[in-house]
């Protein structure tokens, strides 16, 4: 084998593996409180929908930025519509999952909204 391919092998691989390392830490908050309106804010469990969605951040980010402040953000600037994300995101996943026979979350209001 060239010489200059084993070399861009050997960086390929160790910038994927560079990747992956920085992959694994960049994971955002283990705990997200969400604004819930009127009902009170929603402590979101990120770290556990990670893992249930098996690391599929686009699951939920292709609808908002991976960032603090991403739902309001979009909200505010119309990209998506008041409680699109809960009726159609969050409510949705969670009865998919459960009518799977898999296990989900809560479908109520009361079971995620925490009155303050």
């Amino acid at each position: 084998m060239n010489r200059g391919v084993v070399v861009l092998v050997v960086l390929s691989a160790a910038l994927l593996a560079a990747w992956g390392a920085i992959a694994q830490t960049g994971k955002g908050a283990e705990q997200i409180k969400l604004a819930g309106g009127s009902q009170g804010p929603v402590p979101f469990p990120h770290h556990r929908h990670q893992k249930a969605l098996g690391d599929d951040c686009l699951a939920c980010h292709a609808f908002f930025d991976q960032e603090s402040g991403s739902i309001a953000k979009s909200k505010a600037e119309g990209k998506i519509a008041p409680k699109q994300v809960m009726n159609t995101m969050c409510i949705q996943c969670h009865r998919d999952r459960k009518a799977a026979g898999r296990p989900s979350g809560p479908i109520g209001c009361a079971k995620c909204h925490v009155k303050e």
